[in-house]
C-alpha cells in the first residue's frame, strides 16, 4: 500500500499537470497561429488563348509556425501530371507551393481542384464555349477561412475584350476578383472570339473552295479555247 501524497507532493503534481496543460494549450495555438491570424496567401492567374487552351500559375502559401513548416503542400492530379509542374514557394514570409500549368483544355481546368484533398469542393472553376461564346463560371468557399488577413486574389487573361463581369476590369480583357475569407464567393465573366474549331473548318473550306475556283476556271478556260475550233483554212496555214 502507498503513502498517501503529502500536501506538498500533491500541489507538485498539480503544478506539473497545470504546466503540461499550459504547454498543450500553447502548442495547439501555435499550430492554428496561421489560420486564426489569417496568414494566407493565394494567388490564382490565368491566361486563355484564342484556341482555347489555358495556362498559368497557382501560389499557395502561409506564414510558418517553425522552421520545419512547409506551409500548403500541393501536389499534380495523376491525369495533368504532364501538364502541371508544383514546385516549393517562398517569399516575403510565406511558404508554401506554387503551380504551373500549361495548354489545359477547358474540362481540364476543373480537375485543378484536386491539387489538394483539404480543398476539394472549395475552388470550383468551370469554362463553358456556346458558339462564339466563352462563359467563366466559378464559386470560390472560403467560409472556413478567418474573415481578417488573408489575401485571396484571382485573375483571367482572355484572347479579347470582356463582354460582361462580376470581376474588376484591369483593361479591355483581364478580369480579377479579390475573394473575401469567410464567405462564398462566385465569379463570372462572357466573352466572345471565334471558335477555333469552326475556324479550322473555315480554313479548310476556304483551301477546297480555292482548288475548286482553280479547276472551274481552268475548265472555262478550255472550254472557251475549244467551244470555236478555228476553220479548215486557218489550220491549213498553220
Amino acid at each position: 500500500m502507498q503513502p498517501s501524497p503529502t500536501p506538498s507532493t500533491a500541489g507538485a503534481r498539480r503544478a506539473r499537470r497545470s504546466r503540461h496543460r499550459g504547454w498543450s494549450i500553447v502548442f495547439l495555438a501555435a499550430l492554428l497561429l496561421p489560420l486564426l491570424a489569417g496568414c494566407l496567401r493565394v494567388q490564382v492567374s490565368m491566361g486563355v488563348s484564342s484556341n482555347d487552351r489555358v495556362s498559368g500559375r497557382i501560389v499557395a502559401a502561409a506564414v510558418p509556425v517553425n522552421d520545419k513548416d512547409k506551409g500548403p503542400v500541393l501536389k499534380a492530379p495523376e491525369t495533368l501530371a504532364s501538364k502541371v509542374r508544383v514546385e516549393p514557394y517562398s517569399q516575403d514570409g510565406y511558404v508554401g507551393s506554387q503551380v504551373y500549368f500549361d495548354d489545359l483544355t477547358f474540362g481540364e481546368v476543373q480537375q485543378l481542384s484536386g491539387l489538394s484533398d483539404q480543398t476539394q469542393g472549395m475552388f470550383n472553376l468551370q469554362f463553358v464555349r456556346t458558339g462564339d461564346r466563352v462563359t467563366l463560371t466559378g464559386r470560390v468557399d472560403l467560409k472556413t477561412l478567418p474573415p481578417q488577413g488573408s489575401d485571396v486574389q484571382f485573375t483571367v487573361a482572355f484572347p479579347s475584350r470582356v463582354a460582361t463581369t462580376n470581376g474588376n476590369r484591369e483593361g479591355d480583357s483581364i478580369v480579377s476578383w479579390k475573394l473575401p475569407p469567410g464567405d462564398v464567393s462566385t465569379v463570372r465573366a462572357e466573352v466572345s472570339y471565334a471558335d477555333p474549331n469552326t475556324r479550322s473548318f473555315a480554313g479548310w473550306a476556304g483551301i477546297v473552295g480555292g482548288i475548286t475556283l482553280a479547276v472551274a476556271a481552268l475548265v472555262a478556260v478550255l472550254a472557251y479555247m475549244n467551244r470555236n475550233p478555228a476553220p479548215p483554212w486557218m489550220r491549213e496555214n498553220a
